[in-house]
């Protein structure tokens, strides 16, 4: 990177807006430890206020550090791994780093360690990976990339630095919202098998269903897309005991209302349904669904504070599993005398 234009501020003229000398400024943009919350926000307000820009490259030749971070997603075209990766990319500027992405159109061994490779040859100072296939997951135990790697949204015993939603909980959370409302017949439409947040969702269905002392209900296979939805809703139909049904995606759940229109059933006075994810179109499908909501937003400043915290070196405390949100909505309802079909 260029220096600074003439004109344009330099550190001493943030160390004498905020009050402090200059080597706290750079302690303060280095991101170094041992600074006073109350001194790194007047830091952060005076560069915010004159419009500071760091010379990067002085800055890497100092720390060590090039303030360059590496992102790993799939070309998956799912609104979860598009939104984490969006809110990732907005956390690491808001950070201060330049995020550099590699996309992958499969997840295998060799497309992950290549992309691992191309990041590193770019002296990237760490990397988030938003892939939550198994797959994936164990390349990063048998590889170790040389700098600190957030795995994002897989199952976080699985990394050192790990960062995601509470899929359990959710599943559990929309189950047993089911469960209260009377339903005692509960199918549940999975997501992939090779999707570590697909397992974790039927297993949140499953133990909400065993806590209350249910037999755990049919299962069907998806594939996140509302094909995928429609043609398990043509099967779900014909078992006449089934009152409800956990989708583990809004996008599948789309497909099984128009099944369950085709069939002549009504959501949701013949079929309660609940989706996952809380999709923008959510809220506007007929009826308006009942989901669980994903915080991106959130999950995307944890990952990059973690990550932000293994690169210089500093202990961190925050919790790793982010809260869903339920979001209760009119595609539910207790079942009826109409319900249980004959």
């Amino acid at each position: 990177m260029t220096a600074n234009p003439p004109n344009a501020p330099v550190m001493a003229d943030v160390a004498k807006v905020a009050g402090v000398s200059h080597q706290t400024v750079s302690r303060v943009i280095n991101g170094m430890p041992n600074i006073k919350d109350s001194t790194r926000k007047r830091v952060e307000a005076a560069i915010k206020e004159l419009g500071y820009r760091p010379n990067t490259a002085a800055r890497a030749l100092v720390t060590r550090k090039s303030s360059t971070i590496g992102i790993i997603s799939t070309e998956s075209g799912l609104y979860g791994p598009n939104s984490i990766q969006r809110t990732v990319e907005d956390a690491a500027r808001q950070a201060g780093y330049f995020a550099g992405s590699v996309s992958l159109r499969s997840v295998t061994e060799k497309s992950l360690t290549d992309a691992i490779e191309h990041l590193l040859r770019q002296s990237v100072d760490g990397i988030v990976m938003i892939a939550a296939q198994y797959e994936a997951l164990d390349v990063i135990r048998r590889h170790d990339p040389g700098v600190p790697l957030v795995v994002v949204e897989g199952d976080l015993s699985k990394s050192k630095f790990a960062v995601g939603v509470d899929q359990h909980r959710g599943a559990y959370q929309a189950t047993s919202h089911l469960i209260e409302l009377g339903h005692r017949h509960i199918a549940h439409l999975r997501g992939p098998l090779e999707w570590t947040e697909a397992e974790a969702r039927r297993q949140g269905w499953e133990h909400a269903l065993r806590d209350a002392g249910l037999d755990v209900g049919p299962v069907w296979l998806g594939d996140w897309m509302p094909k995928s939805g429609y043609e398990a809703g043509l099967e779900l139909v014909a078992d006449r005991s089934i009152t409800a049904v956990f989708v583990a995606n809004d996008q599948m759940t789309i497909g099984l209302l128009r099944a369950l229109h085709e069939a002549g059933l009504v959501v949701p006075s013949d079929m309660s349904l609940v989706g996952f994810d809380d999709t923008p179109e959510a809220e506007f499908l007929n009826p308006p669904l009942t989901t669980v909501r994903q915080k991106f937003q959130e999950v995307g400043r944890r990952a990059i504070d973690v990550l932000h915290a293994a690169i210089i070196g500093e202990d961190e405390n925050l919790p790793r599993l982010i809260e869903p949100e339920f979001v209760l909505r009119a595609s539910t309802s207790a079942p009826t005398e109409k319900t249980v079909r004959p």
